[in-house]
């Protein structure tokens, strides 16, 4: 199946994050711009400093810009750098997660506020004390208790933090080559949405065949960065990127904190450096939000698209397959 056309083509996106609210379907994107700046393993090509938010009615419909919604002039901790966001929704209010470097160059995660789904959004003074790294995924379970979710190597930092405080002689891509794999932070979320309501916990995400978790060196399997959670039939599932060798995988759990059974990939390498995404139900149909380079062929200068996801009866994922156009007989011409 041929990759999807990208579904904004006026600004550059990456880093989608969908969800649906009042019936409608948000895709909360990074904003990538032009930058002069040389590819580089601590990510500083990508140089966003603004969020739109994007939202349509219908899957290859039209998509509406809603425009900037929170700029980093808006933020006061922040220095540089607002990468992947992800959005969410509790008590009549919508919040928009996001990371930055905050004064001193330590990526945070930070919060604002809005009264509806395409903001605009009033960020928090501060970042949420007790986070760090890059990439934040909330959840809101059915029983209304929230997740946050956060985390990525080399550019992302997390292995600054490996020790529990932040060590600057790990930056860039100074992952452990040995032992467990470093995994995604979790935590919960107080009923306010804006602070951590329980210690940060590792996401451990566990070999289908050993049960043990996964090495620091299968690179095909570990967690890279772009956390994500959604749940199926009872059962969550935690995606993500594997970095450098640019697949999204996938691993499932009885409960949001894990541990998390490694189910396979869900899409493999795309044009660009590595890929992030999320995952969402919209009108009965599941999906999967991407992002590659397709239209720049730039690492840092990305777009957004959809495709179509499905799950087998063991609940694994897949990619739906575009059914075969039938040709129309013309009228007097017969078959046979």
């Amino acid at each position: 199946m041929a990759d999807k056309k990208p579904i904004v083509t006026h600004v550059f996106t990456a880093d989608p994050s969908a969800h649906v609210f009042n019936n409608r379907l948000y895709i909360y994107p990074s904003h990538d711009r032009e930058t002069d700046i040389q590819d580089n393993d601590n990510g500083d090509q990508y140089d966003m400093n603004d969020y739109h938010v994007f939202s349509m009615d219908s899957v290859g419909g039209e998509v509406t810009d809603h425009g900037v919604v929170l700029s980093q002039a808006d933020i006061p901790w922040v220095s540089k750098q607002l990468w992947a966001p992800d959005a969410a929704s509790k008590n009549g209010k919508y919040y928009l997660y996001f990371p930055a470097r905050d004064k001193d160059g330590i990526f945070r995660i930070g919060v604002a506020e809005g009264d509806k789904p395409e903001g605009p959004f009033k960020p928090e003074p501060d970042y949420i004390q007790g986070t760090y790294s890059i990439d934040p995924a909330t959840f809101v379970d059915d029983d209304g208790q929230a997740y946050l979710y956060f985390g990525g190597l080399w550019g992302g930092q997390l292995q600054c933090w490996a020790s529990g405080s932040f060590n600057k002689s790990h930056l860039g891509a100074n992952e452990p080559s040995e032992g467990h794999a470093l995994g995604a932070k979790v935590a919960l979320l107080n009923d306010d949405m804006k602070t951590l309501k329980s210690d940060v916990k590792d996401v451990v995400i566990l070999c289908d065949k050993t049960g043990e978790p996964i090495s620091a060196s299968d690179h095909e399997r570990r967690f890279f960065e772009a956390a994500w959670l959604h749940k199926y039939n009872g059962k969550y599932y935690f995606s993500y990127s594997t970095g450098d060798t640019h697949y999204l995988a996938y691993g499932i759990s009885d409960s949001p904190l894990g541990p998390f059974t490694y189910g396979g990939r869900i899409l493999e390498p795309v044009l660009g450096w590595t890929t992030h995404h999320s995952i969402a139900e919209f009108k009965g149909k599941w999906y999967l939000f991407y992002h590659d380079t397709s239209l720049s062929g730039r690492n840092h200068l990305r777009c957004v698209k959809i495709r179509e996801i499905g799950y087998d009866e063991q609940g694994k994922i897949h990619l739906m397959e575009e059914q075969p156009k039938v040709e129309e007989v013309p009228p007097g011409r017969l078959e046979g």
